[in-house]
Protein backbone atom coordinates (compact mmCIF):
# COMPACT_ATOMS: atom_id res chain seq x y z
CA UNK A 1 0.00 0.00 0.00
CA UNK A 2 1.09 3.55 -0.68
CA UNK A 3 1.86 6.02 1.79
CA UNK A 4 0.36 9.47 1.20
CA UNK A 5 3.64 10.87 0.87
CA UNK A 6 4.07 8.71 -2.31
CA UNK A 7 0.49 8.70 -3.68
CA UNK A 8 1.01 10.55 -7.11
CA UNK A 9 0.05 14.56 -7.15
CA UNK A 10 -2.52 15.97 -9.87
CA UNK A 11 -0.21 17.03 -12.26
CA UNK A 12 -2.88 19.54 -13.62
CA UNK A 13 -5.17 21.20 -11.43
CA UNK A 14 -6.74 24.58 -9.67
CA UNK A 15 -5.98 25.62 -6.38
CA UNK A 16 -6.56 29.12 -4.34
CA UNK A 17 -3.48 31.53 -5.62
CA UNK A 18 -0.90 32.08 -2.77
CA UNK A 19 1.24 35.52 -2.34
CA UNK A 20 4.24 33.28 -4.18
CA UNK A 21 2.31 32.78 -7.23
CA UNK A 22 2.02 36.47 -8.15
CA UNK A 23 5.19 36.63 -10.16
CA UNK A 24 4.22 33.71 -12.13
CA UNK A 25 0.51 35.38 -12.26
CA UNK A 26 2.12 38.40 -13.58
CA UNK A 27 3.80 36.45 -16.76
CA UNK A 28 0.82 34.69 -17.27
CA UNK A 29 -1.51 38.17 -17.82
CA UNK A 30 1.55 40.25 -19.58
CA UNK A 31 2.31 37.15 -22.34
CA UNK A 32 -1.41 36.46 -22.54
CA UNK A 33 -2.59 40.08 -23.08
CA UNK A 34 0.25 40.81 -25.52
CA UNK A 35 -1.05 37.82 -27.78
CA UNK A 36 -4.79 38.44 -27.26
CA UNK A 37 -4.94 42.20 -27.75
CA UNK A 38 -1.91 42.96 -29.59
CA UNK A 39 -4.08 43.50 -32.35
CA UNK A 40 -6.99 45.03 -30.49
CA UNK A 41 -4.62 47.77 -27.84
CA UNK A 42 -2.69 50.68 -29.72
CA UNK A 43 1.07 50.45 -29.41
CA UNK A 44 1.81 53.25 -27.12
CA UNK A 45 -0.74 50.49 -24.39
CA UNK A 46 1.04 47.57 -25.52
CA UNK A 47 4.22 49.09 -24.92
CA UNK A 48 3.24 49.46 -21.42
CA UNK A 49 2.42 46.32 -20.44
CA UNK A 50 4.77 45.25 -17.53
CA UNK A 51 4.96 41.76 -16.25
CA UNK A 52 6.21 43.28 -12.86
CA UNK A 53 3.54 46.14 -12.57
CA UNK A 54 0.90 43.39 -12.80
CA UNK A 55 2.69 40.98 -10.24
CA UNK A 56 3.01 43.39 -8.03
CA UNK A 57 -0.83 44.19 -8.21
CA UNK A 58 -2.00 40.26 -7.91
CA UNK A 59 0.14 40.29 -5.04
CA UNK A 60 -1.80 43.09 -3.31
CA UNK A 61 -4.97 40.98 -4.34
CA UNK A 62 -4.48 38.01 -2.60
CA UNK A 63 -2.45 38.89 0.92
CA UNK A 64 -5.34 42.24 1.11
CA UNK A 65 -8.39 41.10 -0.71
CA UNK A 66 -11.00 44.07 -0.58
CA UNK A 67 -13.31 41.51 0.52
CA UNK A 68 -13.50 37.34 1.38
CA UNK A 69 -15.72 37.21 -1.54
CA UNK A 70 -12.63 38.49 -3.81
CA UNK A 71 -10.37 35.54 -5.27
CA UNK A 72 -7.66 34.66 -6.86
CA UNK A 73 -7.21 30.94 -8.59
CA UNK A 74 -4.41 29.48 -9.93
CA UNK A 75 -4.35 27.18 -13.06
CA UNK A 76 -1.30 24.39 -12.31
CA UNK A 77 0.58 22.31 -14.83
CA UNK A 78 3.37 20.17 -13.01
CA UNK A 79 3.36 23.16 -9.92
CA UNK A 80 3.92 25.56 -12.40
CA UNK A 81 1.15 28.30 -12.62
CA UNK A 82 -0.15 28.19 -16.52
CA UNK A 83 -3.35 30.50 -16.30
CA UNK A 84 -5.13 32.26 -13.71
CA UNK A 85 -8.83 33.90 -13.17
CA UNK A 86 -10.00 36.15 -10.25
CA UNK A 87 -13.62 36.35 -9.15
CA UNK A 88 -15.39 39.23 -6.60
CA UNK A 89 -18.80 40.65 -6.49
CA UNK A 90 -20.02 42.43 -9.35
CA UNK A 91 -19.39 46.29 -9.37
CA UNK A 92 -21.85 47.01 -12.17
CA UNK A 93 -24.25 49.45 -11.46
CA UNK A 94 -27.37 46.91 -12.48
CA UNK A 95 -25.32 44.70 -9.89
CA UNK A 96 -27.06 42.94 -7.43
CA UNK A 97 -25.91 41.36 -4.51
CA UNK A 98 -26.30 37.54 -6.11
CA UNK A 99 -24.15 38.99 -9.15
CA UNK A 100 -20.84 37.91 -8.63
CA UNK A 101 -18.09 38.78 -11.61
CA UNK A 102 -15.04 37.04 -13.00
CA UNK A 103 -12.62 40.16 -13.24
CA UNK A 104 -9.88 38.19 -14.54
CA UNK A 105 -9.56 35.36 -16.73
CA UNK A 106 -5.90 34.71 -18.47
CA UNK A 107 -4.12 31.05 -20.02
CA UNK A 108 -0.83 31.42 -20.71
CA UNK A 109 -1.08 31.09 -24.65
CA UNK A 110 1.94 28.55 -24.43
CA UNK A 111 -0.45 26.30 -22.67
CA UNK A 112 -4.36 26.64 -24.31
CA UNK A 113 -6.03 23.43 -25.39
CA UNK A 114 -4.34 21.72 -22.65
CA UNK A 115 -7.85 21.80 -20.77
CA UNK A 116 -6.49 24.32 -18.37
CA UNK A 117 -8.98 27.18 -19.02
CA UNK A 118 -12.07 24.13 -18.62
CA UNK A 119 -10.84 23.01 -15.32
CA UNK A 120 -10.50 26.76 -14.35
CA UNK A 121 -13.90 28.10 -15.19
CA UNK A 122 -15.28 25.03 -13.53
CA UNK A 123 -13.39 26.14 -10.34
CA UNK A 124 -14.90 29.83 -10.62
CA UNK A 125 -17.98 28.63 -10.89
CA UNK A 126 -17.76 26.90 -7.80
CA UNK A 127 -16.15 29.30 -6.47
CA UNK A 128 -18.48 31.91 -6.98
CA UNK A 129 -21.57 29.34 -5.70
CA UNK A 130 -19.44 28.92 -3.01
CA UNK A 131 -19.42 32.39 -1.88
CA UNK A 132 -23.20 32.72 -2.48
CA UNK A 133 -23.75 33.99 -5.99
CA UNK A 134 -26.56 32.88 -8.39
CA UNK A 135 -25.06 34.66 -11.36
CA UNK A 136 -21.88 35.25 -13.02
CA UNK A 137 -20.36 38.06 -15.47
CA UNK A 138 -17.60 39.26 -17.12
CA UNK A 139 -16.48 41.56 -19.30
CA UNK A 140 -15.08 40.25 -22.73
CA UNK A 141 -12.84 42.51 -25.32
CA UNK A 142 -14.87 43.22 -28.76
CA UNK A 143 -12.67 41.17 -30.55
CA UNK A 144 -11.45 38.84 -28.51
CA UNK A 145 -12.80 35.75 -29.99
CA UNK A 146 -10.82 33.01 -28.76
CA UNK A 147 -12.39 33.62 -25.25
CA UNK A 148 -15.59 34.35 -26.44
CA UNK A 149 -15.72 30.90 -28.09
CA UNK A 150 -14.48 29.24 -25.74
CA UNK A 151 -16.91 30.61 -22.69
CA UNK A 152 -20.28 30.28 -25.03
CA UNK A 153 -20.07 26.74 -25.75
CA UNK A 154 -19.40 26.51 -21.65
CA UNK A 155 -23.05 28.14 -20.86
CA UNK A 156 -21.77 31.95 -20.67
CA UNK A 157 -23.60 34.45 -23.50
CA UNK A 158 -24.23 37.77 -24.19
CA UNK A 159 -26.59 40.18 -22.08
CA UNK A 160 -26.80 43.35 -24.15
CA UNK A 161 -24.85 45.55 -21.42
CA UNK A 162 -21.73 46.85 -23.00
CA UNK A 163 -19.07 49.61 -22.40
CA UNK A 164 -16.08 51.62 -23.61
CA UNK A 165 -12.85 52.07 -21.80
CA UNK A 166 -10.62 55.00 -21.67
CA UNK A 167 -7.13 53.64 -21.27
CA UNK A 168 -5.22 56.79 -21.60
CA UNK A 169 -8.04 59.09 -19.95
CA UNK A 170 -7.92 61.34 -22.55
CA UNK A 171 -9.97 59.05 -25.18
CA UNK A 172 -7.08 58.45 -27.62
CA UNK A 173 -7.35 54.52 -26.56
CA UNK A 174 -9.93 52.89 -26.04
CA UNK A 175 -11.62 49.35 -25.74
CA UNK A 176 -14.99 48.05 -26.25
CA UNK A 177 -16.08 45.40 -24.44
CA UNK A 178 -19.32 43.41 -24.11
CA UNK A 179 -20.68 41.98 -21.19
CA UNK A 180 -21.59 37.43 -21.05
CA UNK A 181 -23.45 36.03 -18.01
CA UNK A 182 -24.35 32.70 -17.13
CA UNK A 183 -26.50 31.39 -14.75
CA UNK A 184 -24.57 29.28 -11.43
CA UNK A 185 -27.84 27.83 -10.23
CA UNK A 186 -28.40 25.59 -13.27
CA UNK A 187 -25.41 23.73 -13.23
Amino acid sequence: MESVSEQPIADKSVRTAWAADAEAIGRVQARAWMRSYHELLPKAVLNQIDATTFADAWRQAIIRPPSAQHRVLVALDHGSVVGFAATAPSGDPDAVPQDGEVVAFHIDPDAQRQGHGSRLIAAVADTLRADGFTRARLWLVVGDDQLRGFLEPAGWGPDSAHRTLDLSDDGSATLRQVRLHTDLESE
